[in-house]
């Protein structure tokens, strides 16, 4: 049987792991490297010539996008982006052909992944097919971008994809690799992502920070309590407080406590 070479790229070492953990479940597969950030894993893909490469779509130096731009329709492997939910993300992969695997990935979604792989490697001009398919997904992928911020956030319950509003939302709190979001509902949700990456999806106008690990909603605040040091207690409208840090304290007040 011909081994699928595959090279995985994320910037997180649990997250390569789980996927190499799967992966050796599955007799097709052979793990021919991988690399934590944008920058090796192009440089990898040239030396390595891989098949398939699971790329996280969020990567430091290059993002999972920006590799495959790097690279050469020559050089160009079959490619399945690895992401947390990202609306813009999978509209423009599923508009033009490309896979793509939902964080935490699931083994039979993988397994359907690598089974697309070997079908397409028996094309003759699979290189040329997997350029063109990444060039019309950079395309459509920055054109959404452009538009309006994110109006809704899906989240996994279950076996159910549920969209929450963005204006039913209090806060977002960053807990390690998981972000947990939190509705006037008193609901809360997690999801892997990272709050860098939402802060930017979401309407400024809005949504500030309040410290390095959180995210508020203006229109769900109450009041600000300041606190030693320049800070402030942030009451939200769900009865949760969120202390802000000394640089967000300094950048509200510039935004908001001067008429």
């Amino acid at each position: 049987m011909t081994k699928l070479r595959i090279f995985i790229a994320d910037d997180e070492r649990p997250a390569r792991e789980y996927l190499k953990a799967i992966l050796r479940g599955f007799e097709i597969a052979e793990i021919v490297g991988e690399a934590d950030n944008g920058g090796s894993a192009v440089e990898s893909i040239r030396e390595l010539k891989p098949d398939l490469a699971l790329l996280d779509l969020q990567m430091p130096q290059l993002t999972g996008l920006e590799v495959v731009r790097e690279l050469k329709p020559a050089e160009m492997p079959l490619v399945a982006f690895v992401t947390a939910f990202d609306d813009h993300a999978i509209q423009a992969f599923e508009l033009n052909a490309v896979d793509y695997l939902l964080k935490p990935v699931e083994a039979g979604r993988l397994r359907t992944t690598l089974d697309r792989a070997v079908e397409r490697l028996d094309h003759i001009d699979w290189r040329e097919q997997a350029a063109s398919r990444i060039d019309s997904t950079i395309e459509t992928y920055e054109a959404d971008l452009r538009s309006e911020p994110l109006t809704r956030i899906p989240v996994r319950e279950r076996e159910l994809i549920r969209l929450v509003p963005t204006d039913e939302i209090t806060s977002i709190v960053a807990d390690g690799e998981l972000l947990h979001i939190y509705t006037g509902a008193r609901r809360r949700h997690v999801i892997n992502f990272r709050l860098k990456d939402i802060e930017t999806r979401l309407d400024n106008k809005k949504f500030v920070r309040a410290s390095r690990g959180s995210i508020v909603n203006l229109t769900h605040v109450e009041s600000f309590s300041p606190m030693p040091g320049g800070t402030y207690l942030i009451k939200l409208t769900d009865g949760r407080e969120i202390a802000t840090s000394r640089l967000q304290s300094k950048l509200l007040r510039d935004r908001l406590f001067k008429l």
